[in-house]
Formats: structure tokens, C-alpha cells, sequence
């Protein structure tokens, strides 16, 4: 696995960008004129924070102007996913492509994208903090570490700092409005780690809605 991106990693947004490759079975399927879904992917993404399609294009840059085999930056293309490109093409190219993609949706960026993820890492991406409330509190051994929801919830606000609890309102707020349908909620939250049912009596929707006003009011005290 592929380290996360931290505090002075030369090119922590494309390694983002190239994680979104890789959950696309590592190939790069773009051409010229259009992206193929690993780079739309990611571009759905961004569509709600420009300034990491910025970031791209200037560490795309920083890698091309350097030389992609250059010593210089050898350990830090290391770190970053293995992507394939196809046959014909050479990795400078393709990321060229990549990044003229980006500098088009900067210049007249798309809609913010209203529909669910269509994969994992758009999931992980569009929704990081429920990502990890569900996939570290309510996974499969979920049963063995605690006696109830609310103290898996407890377990988690007495860890998570004020912008942790404000990202996961604003993640639970945008899922609920995207998912239409319970089949469809169900199916987010499973993508998104949780391998339980939610608390007897109640849908994923209301138990949802509930750790949003507890953590909302954890929030305002």
C-alpha cells in the first residue's frame, strides 16, 4: 500500500491523483480529449476544492520540469502508486495529458457534482471522516469492543478534535442529501466501512441523523 501523503511530501496531490489510478486497476485510460473514469473520478472530486487541482498541476510541473527519472526526485517518485500507461505512450506523456485535464477544468470548472461516489477512493475522498467514524467504530468486530452504539460513538468523540466532528456533519449532512433511496444509503455506508446494521428499530437514515445531532451538539458546547 502506498503511504499516505503528510506534511512535506514533494508530491502529496499527485499521489491523490494517482491513487484514484489505482483504484482503477493502475492503467491510465485517458486520451487527449477525454478522461477516461479514474481521472474523471478525480475531477469529480476537485470539483468542490479547486485549489487541489491547482496543487496537481504544480507538482505535475515540479516532476516534468525535473525529469521523472531524475536522482533529484527519485525517492519521492517512489512513494507514489505505479501507474501503467498504455502501450505506445510513456509515463511523461500521459501525465502531460493528465495535466492539461486539469488545467481545462480549472479554466471553466464543471458543477459541483451532486451524485454518490461511483468507487471506493470517491467514497473515501468525497466523505474522509465518515470513512473513518464507520470504518474504525462499527467494523465486523464491532460486537468484541463494544456493549452499544452510543459508546462506540462516545469512544469516538472523545478522540476526534473540533474539525474532525465538524467534517463528519458535513459528511453525514451531504450523504443523506445525495442518497436517495435507503438501498442506496445502505450501500454508501458498507462502502464506507460499516459492517453492522444500525441500532435495532431504527433505518441507517435516522441512526445517521442522530450521530449528527450528537456530534453537532458536542460541537456547540
Amino acid at each position: 500500500m502506498t503511504p499516505s501523503p503528510g506534511p512535506g511530501f514533494r508530491f502529496y496531490e499527485v499521489q491523490e491523483l494517482l491513487e484514484a489510478y489505482a483504484a482503477h486497476d493502475y492503467t491510465f485510460t485517458d486520451t487527449p480529449e477525454t478522461p477516461g473514469p479514474a481521472l474523471s473520478a478525480y475531477l469529480r472530486i476537485v470539483s468542490t476544492d479547486p485549489q487541489r487541482a491547482s496543487n496537481a498541476v504544480h507538482q505535475l510541473d515540479d516532476i516534468l520540469r525535473t525529469g521523472l527519472f531524475s536522482p533529484e526526485i527519485a525517492d519521492d517518485i517512489e512513494l507514489l502508486p505505479k501507474i501503467e500507461p498504455p502501450s505506445g505512450r510513456g509515463v511523461e506523456e500521459c501525465l502531460r495529458i493528465i495535466r492539461e485535464h486539469l488545467v481545462r477544468h480549472l479554466g471553466s470548472p464543471a458543477q459541483q457534482n451532486r451524485s454518490l461516489p461511483r468507487n471506493k477512493w470517491e467514497y473515501r475522498e468525497r466523505f474522509p471522516e465518515l470513512n473513518q467514524f464507520l470504518g474504525a467504530h462499527f467494523h465486523q468486530d464491532f460486537s468484541d469492543e463494544y456493549t452499544s452504539y452510543a459508546e462506540a460513538v462516545d469512544d469516538y468523540l472523545s478522540g476526534a478534535s473540533d474539525a474532525d466532528l465538524d467534517q463528519l456533519v458535513r459528511d453525514i449532512t451531504g450523504l443523506l442529501a445525495m442518497a436517495a433511496t435507503d438501498k442506496d444509503l445502505k450501500q454508501a455506508v458498507s462502502v464506507l466501512g460499516m459492517d453492522v446494521s444500525p441500532p435495532s428499530g431504527i433505518s441507517v437514515r435516522q441512526w445517521l441523523e442522530e450521530v449528527a445531532g450528537t456530534v453537532a451538539e458536542r460541537l456547540r458546547h
